[in-house]
């Protein structure tokens, strides 16, 4: 079930042609590009898709001229909100802990690295997988706690950000 919020303020629980729990009858059809043209009980909307971004799911949409911004969260966005891994608690993190016991198999950063979002930092083997561990976000790496071949358990301080 996807979560929609609308202007930061309305929020509605949506899968298929369910809208908090109440099945809706909409035809919608995509006219060109960014434009769309809805009917939703015998009423006629156009939707015009003004600016999206994609990191975030946020999208600005002209609807019969006036502005919304939607969000949207899939089911994987609301587990990683509710494990504490939203946006906010990503830019805070200064340290990268082990997320299960494994072996250190490779290292890609070294203290005084710049990193981004996304970037690869280390390598961790767990039950014969290798698993990337990447940055939260935007750091430079100020000290890495472990050495190549090195066992950790879970929760092990990994790399420290500053």
């Amino acid at each position: 079930m996807n979560k929609v919020t609308v202007n930061g303020t309305k929020s509605y629980e949506i899968e298929g042609n369910n809208v908090n729990g109440i099945d809706i009858l909409t035809d919608i059809i995509q006219l060109d590009g960014r434009f769309y043209h809805l009917l939703k009980d015998g009423k006629s909307f156009n939707i015009e898709i003004v600016k999206q971004d994609s990191s975030t799911k946020t999208f600005t949409l002209k609807v019969n001229g006036d502005l919304y911004e939607v969000q949207i969260k899939d089911k994987f966005d609301q587990l990683m909100e509710q494990m504490g891994f939203n946006s906010g608690a990503q830019k805070m993190i200064r340290e990268l802990k082990a997320p299960m016991p494994g072996l250190v198999i490779d290292i890609r950063v070294q203290p005084g690295d710049i990193v981004k979002k996304g970037d690869a930092v280390l390598v961790l083997e767990a039950m014969k997988m290798e698993n990337v561990l990447k940055a939260a976000g935007d750091a430079v790496v100020k000290s890495i706690a472990v050495e190549k071949g090195m066992s950790v358990e879970k929760n092990h301080v990994l790399i420290v950000f500053e």
